[in-house]
């Protein structure tokens, strides 16, 4: 039980390093940016409410994609193919640049 609330430390500790680390900050806006515009794009074209529309951004940029949210207009679409290949490169980089952060951080206790 302790090693498990330690690494839990370990990772609260590397997330707020990350913030204060220059490029995981850039990441972290980019992300944040990114999911900001898609959610807009999809409230004004799809027409979703607000979490809908980040919900979907989230769950697209995460690669997990339920399907229980889906664009059904052609601009939806094409603006989901680009925002999935923008996106997931984007999140994939913001979290293995916070992992490096944890690893480095992460000690191993004896």
């Amino acid at each position: 039980m302790g090693n498990f609330l330690f690494n839990y430390f370990n990772l609260f500790r590397a997330l707020a390093a990350a913030i204060f680390d220059g490029r995981s900050l850039h990441l972290l806006a980019m992300s944040a940016s990114l999911v900001f515009v898609s959610s807009t794009f999809y409230v004004l074209v799809e027409g979703w409410s607000v979490l809908d529309a980040a919900y979907f951004s989230v769950i697209t940029m995460s690669t997990v994609g339920y399907g229980d949210v889906y664009p059904t207009t052609p601009g939806g679409k094409v603006f989901t193919m680009v925002f999935t290949i923008a996106g997931i490169g984007i999140f994939v980089a913001t979290i293995t640049t916070i992992a490096t952060i944890f690893v480095g951080n992460f000690k191993v206790r004896k």
